[in-house]
C-alpha cells in the first residue's frame, strides 16, 4: 500500500497531523491492511481521482470526535438565541431607526 499523498487531519489532541491516503480502489482490495494502517496512525483517507473523499478512523479517534459534538451544541444554541434575538421586533426597529438616520445625514 503506497500513500499517493498526504492530507492533513486535526487528531483528538487537537493537533494538525498528516494522514496516508489510499485509493478508493486500495481500500476495497486491501482492506485489512487499509485497516491495519488506521489502527497504527489514527486514520487513513481514502481517495478517488485523488480527492479525499471518506476517512477511516480508528475508535479513538472517533471517539474523541463523537465527544466534541456537546461543545458544538451549546455555541449552536448560543447562535440561535442572537439570531432570534436579531430577529425580534425591537431589534428590527432599531436597524430601521438606525438605517433611516443614515439615510437622512447622507440627504442633509
Amino acid at each position: 500500500m503506497s500513500p499517493r499523498r498526504q492530507v492533513s487531519f486535526r487528531n483528538r489532541h487537537g493537533e494538525e497531523v498528516d494522514v496516508e491516503t489510499v485509493s478508493a480502489t486500495t481500500a476495497k482490495n486491501e482492506f485489512g491492511r487499509v485497516l491495519d494502517s488506521a489502527l497504527a496512525h489514527g486514520a487513513v483517507a481514502i481517495t478517488r481521482h485523488d480527492a479525499p473523499r471518506a476517512v477511516l478512523l480508528d475508535i479513538e479517534e472517533y471517539d474523541a470526535l463523537v465527544a466534541q459534538k456537546a461543545p458544538l451544541e451549546r455555541l449552536t444554541a448560543k447562535f440561535d438565541a442572537l439570531l432570534d434575538g436579531m430577529q425580534a421586533p425591537s431589534a428590527k426597529a432599531g436597524v430601521r431607526a438606525a438605517f433611516g438616520a443614515l439615510a437622512k445625514k447622507k440627504r442633509g
